[in-house]
């Protein structure tokens, strides 16, 4: 167990050390899966065959306690100056492995025998109540251009809401080959390079951890995939990346403490949002499933899972991107004035990813063009067969080269 300071490469030694223990026993896992019959069932949501086992999620743990007993402080200490203002200045490491211990467990229990909603969310809230006693609390956060926002009395319930519902964030995401482990990858590489700038290196290695043990899951569970991560595995990795983000990036006075963790994790949070707000609308129960997540939306204009994952894959990278430029970029430096130049750099950026994101939410769509180039299709072409009517709107929705829409 290494202390004190730590160096760069520790944050890029756990994430290797993770990753080859995740990798390695992935199929393991597996084996133990198909054993105690836990295989993936059929499901109205998601695009994976049944018949898939489950308990990846076990791997990712181990992959994780490995690496934070060889890497990470007791303590994950916050330097004094980048102490939010009445925040704790330390997080207890083995009560966030603790929190990662049960959730996997809950996870799991839930993958054998299908757990009602509301236990499930008892023990979300339960091992976020975990990290939460552990130190990962917020009571501080700073907007930029609008400045800090203090709840210290709140702190504690605020940081509980925001671990569940990472945690559930990232379990709607998991519907597709390879997809919610390759997002937290990137998500999580994102949270360690910002981490590390901010000089609170044990929150770093945190995440870095954590996107190596799902890089290392990934190896086995990209498309054709021979097994999922299951509950285990997507809440656990939501509870760990939204640990990084307390222990990082939020519990600080930086200028980006809050909107960083938005953009970087603005996938998932879109999904579920969608999702979410289109059951709300026709009166079903927020946690019931369906075929209206992105890559559900990609399927069904004819994408392969391999092309759905490698889209949502950019579009993370370039959002990931936008949340680094803003925390390295010297755009605000000391706090104390604006650089122009660096404003205008970081707005640049963020047009590229509003433009991805613009050009995706069209591609998936959210904003019915898929459907109303069909009806053109239809209108223009109304002998041709449905399924040549379906290849084309779907090419021409990929590319943008169409010309009218109704």
């Amino acid at each position: 167990m290494l202390s004190g300071d730590m160096h760069e490469w520790d944050v890029v030694l756990s994430f290797v050390v993770a990753a080859a223990i995740a990798a390695i026993l992935t199929p393991a896992a597996g084996r133990l899966a198909r054993r105690l019959g836990m295989v993936a069932r059929t499901r109205e949501s998601g695009l994976a065959p049944a018949h898939t086992p489950l308990l990846g999620g076990l791997a990712i743990l181990a992959g994780i306690v490995v690496a934070a007993a060889i890497f990470m402080p007791h303590v994950i200490t916050l330097p004094r100056t980048a102490r939010a203002a009445g925040t704790h200045g330390s997080v207890d490491t083995w009560g966030l492995v603790g929190g990662a211990a049960l959730i996997t467990l809950v996870g799991a229990v839930d993958d054998l025998v299908d757990l009602s909603w509301w236990t499930k969310l008892i023990g979300q809230v339960a091992a976020a109540v975990i990290a939460v006693r552990a130190g990962a609390i917020v009571t501080d956060v700073t907007i930029p251009f609008v400045g800090a926002f203090q709840f210290p009395n709140a702190g504690g319930t605020l940081t509980v809401l925001w671990l569940v519902m990472l945690m559930n964030v990232v379990n709607f995401t998991d519907g597709v080959d390879g997809l919610a482990a390759g997002l937290c990858t990137i998500d999580g590489v994102a949270f360690a390079i910002i981490a590390l700038n901010l000089g609170v290196a044990g929150a770093a290695i945190l995440a870095a951890l954590t996107a190596g043990a799902a890089l290392g899951f990934l190896v086995h569970n990209f498309h054709p995939a021979s097994v999922f991560m299951g509950d285990a595995g997507s809440n656990l990795l939501g509870y760990m990346l939204g640990t990084a983000a307390v222990a990082g990036s939020l519990k600080t006075n930086a200028v980006v403490a809050l909107l960083v963790p938005l953009v970087i994790l603005a996938i998932p949070f879109l999904d579920t949002s969608f999702v979410v707000a289109k059951r709300l609308k026709y009166r079903r129960a927020p946690w019931s499933r369906d075929a209206n997540h992105f890559h559900d939306r990609f399927a069904r204009i004819g994408f392969s899972q391999r092309k759905t994952v490698a889209y949502l894959y950019a579009w993370a990278l370039v959002l990931a991107g936008l949340a680094v430029a803003m925390r390295l970029l010297p755009y605000h430096p000391h706090n104390t004035h604006y650089n122009w130049l660096w404003v205008g750099v970081l707005i640049a950026i963020g047009a590229v990813a509003l433009a991805a994101s613009v050009y995706l939410v069209i591609v998936l769509e959210i904003l019915k063009f898929g459907r109303a180039r069909m009806t053109d299709l239809r209108e223009t072409d109304p002998a041709a067969p449905e399924a040549e009517i379906r290849a084309r709107a779907a090419r021409d929705v990929e590319t943008g080269e169409f010309t009218r829409v109704q």
